[in-house]
């Protein structure tokens, strides 16, 4: 990830509480870490939780550990979870014991994402790659044969610098994140080469390459009626449509809104279900929300962390995760145009790189609706926590 021209993604190298500020403000309890009261609760960006304390009916249900790379991202499919690291492997766990695997020959993975029966994962060295759900090779983005195509005609080229160019549908740095189109026809990759790139995914075609930022690109996600929001190192976080009614040789996307423009970088994009609410978590530990009726409307701002917001992830219409440098996580519960802090996820010694959400559909007696949230974090674990919806 990048904050402006600072690079802190590869090494995790986060300022944190030394350990024996961290010991001296923790609370003396035997109850399990994930519901003492919170150590840096008297500091003014901390939210004010009930009753001070997490709530309780939140629980660790499991730890991932293999010594072998930082996590950077996740991803679920079904009774499946993918988890990616700077190892260059992508693990595949089920019932939390490791189930399979398969590994990139070059480019940390900072994304995965899964679309029916193909698993596409973003690298650190500007590839997309594409594998089959039994988990073997299938390709690149692009295709080997339209790059093989496209490299004799000078059109097909744009100039980089001096003495410099590249093909127009190839990334040149990090790709940073990946989203499916509502349809799940599309997918769309954003780059901190600051572009924007649109690929159909049934022939691998790249149908288009916007440059959306002044800077990196960290964040792209889509929501409904064609919309797609990106975030940017530059502080801004942008709104495009797709534009149906353009010709083929035209721009297909266009900008709609300008959500944000700040000093801080903005790291990361969520939306909830409904796709009414859109979030996004900055550098100075902020999380802006805006609501959407005709048009997005700036709703406020959630003040939850003490670093920076690092991932976001939705639970259905009314509940947001923030994972920040912290180490934490904050849930947050929307009711109505207020947003409340209704516990705190503890437990990872390391910053919180990475988030996913799914609903618990497994027969319970807890009662409600729950969901199982899943934590990736520069400590080398995955942590898979028990959220009620009721909180």
């Amino acid at each position: 990830m990048k904050f402006g021209n600072l690079l802190i993604d590869d090494d995790g190298d986060f300022p944190t509480p030394s350990s024996s500020d961290a010991a001296d403000s923790w609370p003396t309890s035997d109850a399990s870490p994930w519901i003492q009261t919170y150590p840096f609760m008297k500091s003014p960006c901390f939210p004010q939780l009930q009753n001070g304390v997490v709530h309780r009916n939140t629980s660790l249900i499991g730890s991932l550990v293999r010594e072998e790379g930082h996590v950077y991202s996740l991803a679920t499919a079904g009774e499946l979870l993918y988890t990616g690291s700077d190892s260059k492997n992508i693990r595949v766990w089920k019932n939390f014991k490791e189930f399979t695997g398969f590994k990139s020959s070059s480019g940390l993975v900072k994304e995965i994402i899964i679309s029916g029966e193909k698993i596409f994962t973003g690298h650190q060295d500007g590839k997309i790659r594409v594998w089959t759900d039994g988990h073997r090779r299938a390709g690149t983005l692009p295709a080997m044969r339209d790059v093989l195509r496209s490299l004799i005609n000078p059109q097909n080229y744009v100039v980089l610098g001096r003495n410099r160019s590249r093909l127009w549908f190839k990334h040149v740095d990090a790709v940073s994140s990946l989203s499916l189109s509502e349809d799940g026809a599309i997918l769309y990759s954003c780059s901190w080469d600051r572009t924007m790139k649109v690929w159909r995914i049934s022939d691998s075609k790249c149908l288009e390459s916007i440059i959306v930022h002044d800077d990196a690109v960290n964040a792209v996600v889509t929501a409904r009626d064609g919309l797609v929001i990106t975030g940017s190192a530059d502080g801004s976080a942008k709104i495009w449509r797709r534009n149906h009614e353009t010709g083929d040789d035209a721009t297909k996307h266009i900008l709609e809104q300008t959500l944000l423009k700040q000093d801080s970088a903005v790291t990361a994009v969520a939306v909830n279900a409904a796709g009414t609410v859109v979030y996004c978590g900055s550098s100075d530990g902020m999380v802006n929300f805006w609501e959407r009726e005709k048009r997005l409307t700036y709703g406020g701002v959630l003040k939850g962390h003490n670093l920076a917001v690092l991932c976001l992830a939705t639970a259905g219409n009314c509940m947001v995760l923030s994972g920040s440098a912290d180490n934490n996580i904050c849930v947050w519960r929307r009711d109505g145009v207020f947003h409340t802090c209704v516990t705190v996820l503890t437990g990872h010694t390391g910053p919180v790189k990475c988030l996913a959400v799914e609903e618990d559909l497994r027969p319970s007696k807890r009662g409600g609706r729950w969901w199982i949230a899943y934590s990736g974090s520069l400590d080398r674990s995955v942590k898979v926590w028990g959220v009620p919806d009721g909180l």
